[in-house]
């Protein structure tokens, strides 16, 4: 846990294991809000990453959307294919491996994603519209704080 006497007493112990037990809690059912956002907008989530990985990103190679997605290199291919058939993405060959294939986004998949992504983000901001501007900056701040706390473990 982050910050000063961290595990030293019962007290703090027990914060942190509710800590914990919040965050098991509300990380499922904000992902159950993100999906529901989205089944709006007839897109998964899946697609959904995968499309703004490569749409920030840029071109990339199937394995490294395997790493960025966090999937296995199968469930990268099933959803390139699906895009592919929709239009949206493109495969290439790599230019210097022979055995890489490129994924890109075709011209209507920049044009689709550019304001989906946007949609999206507005569509799961509601969420936070509870929190008055004072209580979203301080979860910024936190959120922020926690973030680097995992980089300093080597996690990103």
């Amino acid at each position: 846990m982050v910050g000063e006497g961290a595990g030293t007493s019962g007290a703090s112990k027990e914060l942190g294991e509710r800590l914990v037990d919040e965050f098991a809690a509300f990380g499922p059912a904000y992902m159950r809000w993100v999906k529901s956002r989205l089944q709006d907008r007839g897109v998964s989530y899946a697609r959904m990453r995968l499309l703004y990985a490569l749409r920030c990103g840029g071109p990339r190679i199937m394995s490294s959307l395997s790493g960025v997605l966090g999937v296995t290199p199968r469930n990268v291919t099933a959803l390139v294919d699906a895009l592919e058939e929709e239009g949206l993405v493109r495969r290439r060959p790599h230019p210097t491996d022979r055995r890489a294939t490129v994924i890109e986004l075709t011209d209507r998949g920049v044009e689709t994603t550019g304001g989906m992504y946007d949609e999206h983000r507005e569509a799961v901001g509601e969420l936070f519209e509870g929190l008055s501007g004072d209580e979203q900056r301080e979860l910024l701040r936190l959120l922020g704080k926690l973030r680097e706390a995992l980089r300093e473990k080597g996690i990103s």
